[in-house]
């Protein structure tokens, strides 16, 4: 690559239209794929679903900054750029990988249920659920967003630069303005979120005068955001939870009287981002580890792994990748049936976490497997004995994901989301916020039984937010990585760390491959892909197929016998990776 200084980089960032941006993909179509290039680099790398926001982060790293700093940069300029997906509005989950202590740390951002929330919350006056399309939009949904608090946490322990500099690149931008993408205008053209042109501040942003989705190519400003970052620089994240920025967020959630919710001052000046243990269980020569409860990710993922060990997943060829998908969709069924009774926020009910993934739990549910015929929906087990009911609770596919890896070995992979493209459509500062308190069950109870995922206050809604860091017999990184896709990135992740692991096919190469999906019901195969090629052989075996536009936004690294670090960059979406 072209070697360029903090300061160069910076203003790059800073002054260069996204047409003319290092790196900058081709449109993007509403299936199918877009070039995407891998890079080697033996010390500093950077992989985000923008370039604008893989720039920004890079100019960190290029400044001396840590991995913590490039992560605060890429989730400042991912607001701006691409704000349907994740945003300081939102929530996520942080690995951090302490290179020099040699320790692993999970950081929770996640949303939290208001104090006053009841498990009514989603509840008409008829005692029947509200429809999900009915909740999302406006206030009701809306939880105490975590990811500024969160981030500033994991700055406290290993940031580098200044608090105020990863704001920088994207302060810049946001006055400057950035060229709307093919996959924003997309998104905002398509109608996805029914609920984008209901309320003044999101119309005015997303919308022209004449009412038109923005254009490929606008040049949008948002001088509220730039105002809103410049004040988090010079005040911490004090003025989003305590000050001027939190005033903002209730009173524009005061606006939304079709669907009012209760998210007050208190609750914002109450969240506390929390540090967790990670999961991790071993899968063959490696050690796999993911993100504990209130997400199901990192437990439903070990599932799968744990589930397919005892098979053969190393050969290659077309038979083989039938072989594979079968016994993938096979433990897909069977974790997620798990991952419907058990999994939610662990600090409000108990959830089984060692059960789950205790050795002898996996092989008596591996040996349900039917290597030559689909199981049909699968039953959950019980390996704590706990009388629960099953949540059904829908996870929208809009997040996103990105992987750094600083000089100094540390790293960070990080899944961040609003949930539902563009949220709840309420704008405050410059920001879209979330609607992930739609991610809890709707339903408390059924037949006298608790769902693990009602709603109970303070409490963070269930997700399936899955980044992955794995470690080689040295107890050193190997591969980290993560997507977006709702309740299927579960499935996006496991599917390309089991072919990351088993194959030294290239990364982009693994990336190309077309999806396959199970969450316990019909078998989902990507639209345009060589998936497709799998449903005669599958429906063979007894599967129900369908077959659609599976979105995800992969993003990761991986290291090589030589010490070289390679990207992996989706084509599904405009990401971006940079190295050196």
């Amino acid at each position: 690559m072209r070697w360029l200084s903090g300061a160069t980089l910076a203003m790059m960032i800073s002054l260069t239209p996204l047409s003319q941006a290092q790196g900058a993909p081709a449109p993007e179509h509403a299936t199918g794929m877009q070039q995407a290039t891998s890079v080697f680099a033996r010390e500093q790398l950077v992989v985000s679903a923008h370039p604008l926001a893989t720039q920004a982060g890079y100019a960190m790293l290029q400044q001396g900054g840590s991995a913590v700093d490039a992560a605060l940069a890429i989730q400042a300029m991912l607001t701006l750029v691409e704000p349907q997906s994740s945003g300081i509005g939102g929530g996520a989950f942080m690995l951090y990988w302490d290179a020099d202590q040699q320790r692993l740390q999970a950081f929770d951002g996640r949303e939290t249920a208001p104090a006053s929330a009841t498990p009514e919350l989603f509840m008409k006056a008829d005692g029947t659920p509200m429809r999900w399309h009915d909740a999302l939009v406006g206030a009701r949904s809306v939880g105490t967003p975590g990811v500024l608090r969160m981030l500033e946490l994991a700055h406290q322990q290993h940031g580098s630069l200044p608090w105020a500099t990863p704001f920088q690149p994207a302060i810049t931008r946001a006055e400057a303005g950035f060229e709307v993408s093919p996959r924003l205008h997309q998104l905002i053209a398509s109608g996805i979120n029914p609920g984008l042109g209901r309320y003044q501040a999101a119309r005015e942003y997303f919308f022209t005068a004449e009412g038109e989705p923005l254009p490929v190519g606008y040049l949008r400003r948002n001088p509220a955001l730039a105002q809103s970052l410049q004040t988090l620089a010079q005040e911490g994240a004090d003025a989003f939870y305590e000050g001027a920025i939190g005033e903002q967020i209730v009173a524009a959630l005061d606006e939304a009287k079709d669907n009012p919710g209760q998210l007050s001052r208190q609750d914002l000046a109450d969240y506390r981002a929390l540090e967790r243990q990670p999961v991790c269980r071993p899968y063959l020569q490696w050690q796999v580890c993911g993100f504990p409860p209130p997400t199901s990710g990192g437990v439903t993922l070990l599932q799968i792994i744990g589930l397919l060990e005892p098979f053969d997943l190393s050969p290659s060829g077309d038979s083989a990748d039938l072989e594979f998908s079968h016994l993938l969709t096979q433990a897909s069924r069977l974790a997620y049936a798990d991952r419907a009774r058990y999994l939610a926020d662990a600090d409000f009910v108990e959830v089984p976490v060692e059960g789950l993934l205790s050795p002898a739990y996996l092989q008596q549910r591996s040996r349900l497997i039917n290597p030559n015929q689909d199981m049909g929906q699968a039953q959950p087990g019980n390996p704590a004995q706990l009388a629960r009911s099953d949540d059904q609770a829908p996870e929208r596919p809009s997040t996103s994901h990105f992987v750094v890896r600083d000089r100094n070995g540390n790293m960070v992979s990080m899944t961040t989301s609003i949930e539902m493209a563009f949220g709840s459509t309420l704008m405050a500062g410059g920001f879209l916020l979330n609607n992930q308190l739609t991610d809890f069950s709707f339903v408390a109870e059924d037949e006298g039984r608790p769902v693990a995922n009602r709603v109970q206050p303070g409490k963070r809604p269930r997700s399936s937010m899955a980044p992955v860091i794995v470690f080689d017999q040295k107890g050193q990184p190997v591969l980290a990585l993560g997507s977006p896709g709702g309740s299927r990135i579960i499935n996006y992740v496991a599917q390309t760390l089991l072919r990351a692991l088993h194959s030294d096919q290239p990364l982009q190469t693994l990336l190309q491959r077309g999806h396959i999906s199970n969450r316990n019901g019909v078998t989902e195969l990507e639209l345009g892909t060589d998936a497709e090629s799998l449903k005669t052989g599958l429906e063979t075996r007894g599967h129900s197929i369908k077959v659609r536009d599976l979105n995800s936004g992969l993003h990761l690294m991986r290291r090589h016998s030589d010490g070289r670090w390679e990207s992996g960059v989706d084509p599904r979406r405009e990401g971006l990776a940079l190295g050196g």
